[in-house]
């Protein structure tokens, strides 16, 4: 089977509030918007943010790889997202992982990539 495009769906109340915070924390582009589903593109990958929600805390398995995770979970916050588990470097290598939760309850993580 061809697959011709993969998208990935969570849930908001508030879709204005959620397709703002996925604009201005992870510089996503909106490829589709109307009164149901926004679809916002990151990274060449697409989420599909539909209406319905009910604001309650949901897994997503989305994760993120950035740069720099002290700046991505500062910058969550200062978007309203919560930062759930800070990224803690240790002895043996430098942080790698954040858990965090967006304006509508969706978790996601933040990762640096692992050199070794």
């Amino acid at each position: 089977m061809h697959v011709e495009r993969l998208k990935y769906i969570i849930w908001a109340k508030d879709m204005g509030r959620a397709a703002r915070f996925y604009r201005e924390v992870f510089d996503a582009e909106i490829v589709r918007e109307n009164e149901v589903v926004c679809e916002l593109r990151i990274a060449n990958s697409i989420i599909g943010i539909h209406s319905g929600g009910e604001s309650e805390r949901t897994w997503t398995g989305l994760a993120f790889q950035v740069a720099d995770l002290f700046e991505g979970c500062a910058l969550i916050k200062s978007h309203g997202g919560i930062v759930l588990r800070d990224p803690v470097d240790t002895p043996e290598e430098p942080a790698h992982l954040a858990m965090c939760v967006d304006p509508e309850g969706n978790e996601i993580m933040l990762t640096r990539a692992r050199h070794r």
